[in-house]
């Protein structure tokens, strides 16, 4: 045990009048819910990189956490494991997720970075034999070091795609030692700054190619959990190649990828798309490839990624909506992809802000659930589309619509959206 968190008491539920900070007030995991426990509708998981890896930096100034594992040896990933598993036995989290160089310093060489990520493996799959944690994903980061600043499976390099290769080869190879459920690929550096240095055409085909390899590679070692894009539309990059859902399944399409691999969505990479969260997910579950969620939102008054911790339980309630619309997650998740804001320095706010993010996300669900039960929002829909009910209009030619319509003395007229009327109607629920 480390004395990190020594002032953090277990989070448990205590109800919704309760005033007790360190306690749940809506997030009961045993609570069922449209049949099912709350724990295994939201399946949350931490973030390893934001939460144990993230020194507090930004772009206008250094770090301002001082973490005890901030060595940069082997001591300092170790002692990192501790608090981690640590945390997710405060917050009773059930899963984590990881990049490799969130779990062990860089080596001199590939094959000394690669065993470090072997031995902490291997200390992981002890502390969850132990504490019955689970990995929801496993990720390589293939966009912070410097070798990696002009993308890595589109890298004009083919030294650099080949080491982007065998990093995802072992991320892979220990995301299913540890049992993870999905394999996650983020273009993080997949993309363009200016066109005048850039082959579009070729580094998609790269892309492309890397992406059929990974799928191949999933299929040899005997994977079964998903392989899942994350979108976002910029940053690092001007423009980068997954902008959104609609983007990365026309890139699944084009190379045969789109009933092998599927999506996390990011609340804060589909507000930069310049969509809601809720979309993304309504046109992932309407394409076939939802997969997982991060849940973090983006401040409104800024235009970049600022990775905040979700307080908006109408938001939540929205984006839960569609996910149960459309049966729930299967191996995906509610991963916090959050970061505390640079000047909340005391351990207990990186434990407190993932307990309010827990409760703001159980009380989107269950909102969610209830509003799935009442079954008003969807009497609506059906409604407004139940002249297409036994139409066969879509399937007729033109010429045939053409000589109805010219034949006929009707006018049709347009029918009330009802808008402000479905929005009162979820304000009943949230």
């Amino acid at each position: 045990m480390t004395d990190f968190f020594k002032d953090c008491p277990k989070i448990s539920y205590e109800g919704p009048e309760g005033r007790n900070e360190f306690a749940f007030r809506h997030y009961n995991p045993e609570e069922m819910v449209a049949g099912k426990a709350l724990k295994d509708h939201l399946r949350f998981a931490v973030a390893y990189w934001h939460s144990f890896a993230w020194p507090g930096d930004d772009p206008f100034g250094g770090q301002t956490f001082e973490r005890p594992w901030f060595t940069g040896d082997m001591d300092g990933a170790r002692l990192k494991a501790d608090v981690a598993f640590e945390m997710f036995d405060i917050l009773g989290a059930p899963y984590f997720c990881f990049h490799d160089a969130d779990v062990r310093p860089e080596g001199a060489t590939f094959a000394e970075s690669e065993n470090r990520l072997k031995e902490i493996t291997d200390i992981f799959a002890a502390k969850m034999e132990a504490t019955g944690v689970k990995l929801l994903w496993g990720t390589a980061n293939l966009f912070s070091h410097r070798r990696f600043m002009s993308g890595a499976a589109t890298n004009p390099d083919p030294e650099i795609y080949a080491y982007a290769a065998a990093t995802v080869k072992s991320c892979m190879d220990a995301t299913l030692a540890l049992g993870g459920e999905n394999y996650v690929l983020w273009g993080g550096r997949e993309g363009y700054e200016t066109l005048l240095n850039t082959d579009l055409k070729r580094e998609r085909a790269q892309a492309g190619a890397f992406l059929q390899r990974a799928v191949e590679y999933k299929h040899k070692i005997g994977f079964k959990g998903a392989i899942l894009i994350e979108p976002k539309p910029q940053e690092p990059t001007k423009h980068q190649y997954d902008y959104d859902v609609a983007t990365v399944y026309g890139f699944l399409k084009d190379f045969g990828l789109e009933d092998e691999v599927q999506v996390n969505i990011e609340q804060g990479h589909a507000i930069l798309a310049g969509h809601s969260f809720e979309h993304e997910i309504a046109l992932a579950t309407a394409l076939g490839i939802f997969g997982s969620i991060d849940m973090n939102r983006n401040d409104y008054q800024s235009g970049w990624d600022t990775d905040q911790f979700p307080d908006n339980p109408r938001e939540v309630t929205l984006a839960y909506y569609e996910i149960l619309k459309a049966g729930g997650f299967t191996t995906g998740g509610t991963n916090f992809d959050s970061k505390l804001r640079r000047q909340s320095l005391d351990p207990a706010d990186l434990i407190l802000a993932h307990a309010g993010a827990m409760d703001v996300c159980a009380r989107g669900l269950k909102s969610a659930a209830a509003m799935l039960e009442d079954g008003g929002l969807e009497a609506a829909r059906d409604a407004r589309y139940s002249g297409w009910d036994g139409n066969d209009l879509a399937a007729r030619d033109f010429g045939s619509i053409h000589a109805e319509v010219f034949g006929s003395t009707e006018q049709p007229g347009p029918q009330s959206g009802r808008q402000e009327r479905l929005e009162n109607y979820i304000s009943r629920f949230v």
